[in-house]
């Protein structure tokens, strides 16, 4: 038997997404349970977590809804991980199995190292360190951030870090999940994914954002540089 939870994290609003996931996962062995997701379009200013003031000067722009919400809901999910003191895989409902999956979360369990979080799937194609072969598979450290959270593979020691430093919500959790200097983490990732992502339509909003140039971001650098010199926990450290 594994020594595995397996959460699905979907909104009570998404029969359809539920439905599929649920047919991707009866493809596997995997022991799974939903996680309802927090629902962005029901949560309503202010958000404890959440300082707009302070994420508008630091990030450049306002979180959506829809991104907090789904912070907050893999939050959750780690929770749980720490709680059931597991491995956890934690899906996003809009994932594609591919026919190898099973085989790369057993041998990432059986993984000889110490390791925190993989990667599962990601949006962009990144290049990569090779640390080690599995076999036909390879764990490496992405040498960019690949995007996404569709699929990721956490330690219960990771997942309470994570927690710690998850306190405040200031950017989307995908970036969060590859942001080492802040968390001290390492999210490695494997080749080739296990997962893809399916075409069902996004639950979540996502707006038209446009780079963040000239002036707007010398006046963001200024403030995280101020943030570092004095804050004793800055958001973005080097």
């Amino acid at each position: 038997m594994r020594n595995l939870q397996t959460l699905v994290i979907s909104m009570l609003r998404s029969p359809d997404r539920r439905a599929r996931a649920s047919e991707e996962l009866e493809k596997t062995s995997l022991d799974w349970r939903f996680l309802d997701g927090v629902d962005g379009q029901l949560l309503v200013f202010p958000i404890p977590e959440y300082d707009a003031k302070k994420v508008e000067k630091l990030l450049g722009h306002p979180l959506t809804l829809g991104e907090i919400g789904v912070f907050l809901s893999h939050k959750a999910a780690w929770q749980s991980c720490v709680d059931q003191n597991k491995p956890t895989l934690i899906l996003e409902d809009d994932f594609i199995l591919l026919p190898q999956f099973e085989k790369t979360i057993d041998a990432l369990l059986s993984y000889p190292s110490d390791w925190d979080m993989f990667r599962l799937q990601g949006l962009k194609s990144a290049d990569h360190i090779l640390l080690q072969k599995l076999g036909d598979l390879s764990v490496v450290y992405n040498k960019s951030d690949a995007l996404g959270l569709t699929a990721s593979l956490v330690h219960p020691r990771a997942a309470q870090k994570l927690l710690n430093y998850s306190q405040k919500i200031y950017e989307p959790v995908d970036h969060f999940m590859e942001h080492r200097a802040r968390h001290g983490l390492q999210f490695l990732a494997v080749n080739p994914y296990p997962c893809e992502i399916s075409q069902a339509p996004t639950t979540i909003d996502h707006p038209d954002r446009q780079p963040i140039r000239g002036g707007q971001k010398i006046k963001r650098s200024v403030w995280r540089w101020l943030d570092r010199k004095f804050s004793q926990d800055p958001w973005f450290p080097r």
